[in-house]
């Protein structure tokens, strides 16, 4: 199972299509917020989408929870969970909802990390990156008992890569 994930587009619908062309086959696709898109722009159909600080129009959800491979996934922007100052909130949200991984943006900061046996997932930004100078996205693939993330920047560069066990 491949995940594509992506934040903080801000605008650039042009970014989305090119990274979504580098994955045609991906299992799924979400946006993390702050798109600054309309809900029902081409670039996002068929994309786990959220609702982030910037995005104005009301049919995009705060959250967005589904399942793939047995595996509950959280995705949401950050900002209601005050992510720049710390993970506590989002921390105690994918708990009561049991979720095993989280993806979330706003900060434009790229990274992942496993924190009580949740893993955290921030592809940073496509348009404006905080921390590293590459705009950045993310790929997750789930096998078996491990999750593999790799950053990758918008010419397919690979940043970093990431293996985390399952639990």
């Amino acid at each position: 199972m491949k995940i594509l994930i992506m934040s903080d587009t801000h605008g650039d619908s042009h970014v989305i299509d090119k990274v979504r062309n580098f994955y045609p086959e991906i299992d799924v696709r979400i946006h993390c917020g702050d798109s600054e898109l309309p809900y029902v722009h081409d670039a996002l159909k068929e994309m786990k989408k959220v609702r982030g600080n910037c995005d104005r129009e009301e049919a995009f959800p705060e959250e967005e929870i589904f399942t793939v491979d047995g595996v509950k996934i959280l995705v949401t922007h950050g900002h209601l969970f005050n992510v720049k100052s710390s993970m506590l909130s989002l921390t105690y949200r994918a708990k009561e909802l049991n979720a095993q991984i989280v993806c979330f943006g706003h900060s434009h900061i790229l990274g992942a990390e496993m924190m009580d046996h949740i893993l955290f997932i921030n592809p940073g930004s496509l348009l404006k990156p905080r921390g590293h100078k590459e705009k950045s996205f993310a790929v997750l693939e789930i096998v078996d008992s491990t999750f593999t993330v790799e950053f990758l920047t918008d010419d397919q560069q690979c940043i970093s890569s990431h293996t985390f066990q399952r639990n």
